[in-house]
């Protein structure tokens, strides 16, 4: 029996899992519930777990029945986001302002599946590390298990993750070697002029119209100094000033985002940012203030182990179902960070077509739970073994 078909005789137990996961909706490092849930499923299954790893993460741990020492790592994210859910489903998020618009329930319940698979099987060599990590979503849930020692107190030869793609085709599994996801900054700048009532304009210093003038000429960085073969993005998605119809404020705020693929633009849309904003700032008679911080690293697949995780692939999907060559994602992701500790592979898995991820349409496809469960469970079996390449 093959390990799809194996794991899709539990696809009911799982489903209900996901969605109990997707009704309950917790924010990063706030994972209390769901990675409860996740010690005690694992704990069931006869396998070894350690809580607490960055604060809200868990960490299981099952060895084979061969003697290999290679540990093959494979990576969850468990936190939601702070979206009102606009859905009339049956399991709906019943926390206002919360839910699992990315699909990271699904992610959870996939590796799962993997793990019961693997416990009942034990069809491998080395050892599988399951990692269920907090805070993703630009909260820094990677780096804080690793500075909690993830991968000194859990050594990992090859690390895996897999995300759900609601816009490519179901069933395919795409990767991509080298850089796969984009590097990304978050930024607040805060101008500060000088309030007056709104009929006596000359008594003031217009925030707003700095602010204004600030958002033009910010996005000449990205047309006009970044080389034009180089991708990034600068994206303003938040600005705020005022309270009042009739009084110009002292403050104005803008926010946003930087992506970049390259460590050399990346450093020059920040510099470039913070000239912008000293320049404009004198033109105007403000004060600007620029915090710029880094949230994601590049995404970067090793070239062996994404070879690898296409062949198995296409032994479980056949060759038509995985794309060795997608195109880069200016999104990101803090898998990233693991990858930069040990070699490994992020991977993409479609699902039914229908509202993207982080919209609050969103639902994640439950048929490929056992997909993706089976791809992280034959990586276990075919790179545990001691002579993997």
């Amino acid at each position: 029996m093959s390990p799809i078909d194996r794991i899709s005789a539990d696809l009911d137990a799982l489903t209900a899992i996901r969605r109990d996961l997707h009704a309950h909706p917790e924010l990063g490092f706030e994972e209390v519930r769901t990675s409860g849930i996740v010690a005690d499923k694992l704990a069931s299954w006869g396998i070894e777990v350690h809580r607490e790893v960055g604060r809200t993460g868990v960490v299981g741990i099952l060895k084979g029945r061969g003697t290999s020492d290679r540990r093959i790592g494979l990576r969850a994210d468990m936190d939601a986001l702070p979206i009102e859910e606009a859905t009339n489903l049956p399991y709906r998020s019943t926390v206002p302002g919360k839910m699992h618009a990315c699909g990271h329930d699904g992610h959870t319940t996939i590796l799962l599946g993997a793990a019961k698979y693997l416990a009942e099987t034990r069809d491998f060599d080395g050892t599988a590390v399951f990692i269920f990590q907090p805070a993703e979503e630009g909260l820094g849930g990677a780096r804080a298990m690793l500075a909690d020692g993830l991968f000194s107190r859990f050594p990992c030869d090859e690390v895996y993750g897999l995300h759900n793609n609601p816009s490519g085709r179901t069933g395919e599994l795409s990767v991509r070697p080298g850089p796969a996801m984009a590097a990304a900054d978050f930024f607040d700048i805060r101008i500060i002029g000088r309030g007056a009532h709104g009929a006596q304009p000359n008594r003031g210093i217009d925030p707003v119209v700095v602010q204004a003038a600030l958002v033009q000429a910010l996005q000449t960085i990205v047309s006009r100094n970044a080389d034009p073969l180089q991708s990034a993005v600068l994206s303003i998605t938040q600005v705020h000033a005022g309270a009042a119809y009739n009084v110009i404020p002292e403050e104005a705020h803008l926010a946003g985002t930087i992506r970049t693929f390259d460590d050399d633009i990346r450093a020059l849309v920040s510099k470039r940012m913070r000239e912008i904003a000293a320049g404009v700032a004198a033109t105007f008679g403000a004060e600007i203030t620029v915090d710029i911080r880094d949230i994601f690293s590049v995404l970067r697949n090793s070239e062996a182990q994404s070879q690898a995780a296409a062949e198995i692939a296409t032994e479980l999907f056949g060759a038509a179902k995985v794309d060795r060559a997608p195109e880069p994602k200016m999104g990101s992701e803090d898998f990233a960070d693991m990858l930069h500790a040990v070699p490994g592979a992020y991977a993409w898995l479609g699902g039914k077509a229908g509202a993207n991820l982080h919209n609050a349409a969103f639902d994640f496809d439950d048929a490929i739970i056992p997909l993706g469960a089976a791809y992280f469970a034959r990586l276990v079996e075919r790179r545990s073994a001691a002579a993997a390449g």
